[in-house]
């Protein structure tokens, strides 16, 4: 028998990641791929620029429902195939896999979003990182050889997910061709947790803020002038 969905989970099954609509989906939203942002390589809140930057970031996206076309690199491509090849290995040997575009939980009074890379049965998640080789050895050693777990730069996106979706576990993939991927299976830190959602909770409200500043601002008699965006058109 399949769980119940709270009804503050939302599973967008048809998005496809990477699309116009999954774009759409994320506008506004602070999601578990960019809470690095808001933190110090120890976990710790950031300050200055860089969260400071995300958070413009942000409200250019609530203000214009717009966000900026991304030009696919030569690692991003590697990275959709790397994932596509990490979950194929994963379907063999562990279990099977759905796919899912996006996530959001809105139970905090705000919304949050994670991207996964797959469902697997109800409790859980995966999600798969393409890595060169240098980076898949030192995975291998410091997560299976000396009994670690995921690398730490990945935290605090795997513990978002975790904490967007409420499933139980998630198994990080570490994949690099001709390397042996591993799956290490991360599940909830209620400390980590709690100091992602108490920074998301400050990002929120100084978001909203800025925002009512901004319609505060262009109502006024400043000089503003409005301008039009260009259609741009695709070939």
């Amino acid at each position: 028998m399949n769980a119940i969905t709270p009804s503050h989970i939302t599973y967008h099954h048809d998005l496809i990641q990477g699309s116009d609509e999954w774009l759409t989906a994320r506008l506004g939203i602070l999601t578990a791929s960019e809470m690095g942002k808001l933190f110090t390589k120890g976990l710790s809140p950031a300050s200055g620029e860089t969260p400071l930057t995300h958070l413009y970031t942000k409200a250019a996206e609530r203000i214009t429902r717009h966000i900026e076309p991304q030009i696919m690199t030569y690692k991003m491509e590697r990275g959709h195939e790397d994932e596509i090849s990490a979950l194929d290995v994963y379907r063999k040997n562990c279990a099977p896999v759905k796919s899912c575009g996006f996530i959001t939980n809105n139970k905090w009074g705000f919304t949050l979003g994670y991207s996964p890379d797959g469902l697997v049965g109800d409790d859980g998640l995966a999600e798969c990182k393409s890595r060169d080789p240098h980076f898949q050895i030192r995975t291998i050693f410091d997560g299976v050889i000396n009994g670690d777990t995921a690398p730490a730069e990945y935290m605090l996106q795997l513990q978002t997910g975790l904490l967007v979706s409420e499933r139980k576990w998630i198994d990080f993939l570490s994949y690099s061709e001709g390397l042996p991927m591993t799956a290490m299976r991360v599940f909830p830190d209620c400390t980590l947790q709690t100091a992602i959602l108490e920074v998301a909770q400050t990002f929120e409200a100084k978001l909203q803020k800025m925002v009512v500043q901004y319609n505060a601002a262009t109502a006024s008699s400043a000089r503003l002038f409005a301008t039009d965006r260009p259609v741009v058109l695709e070939i």
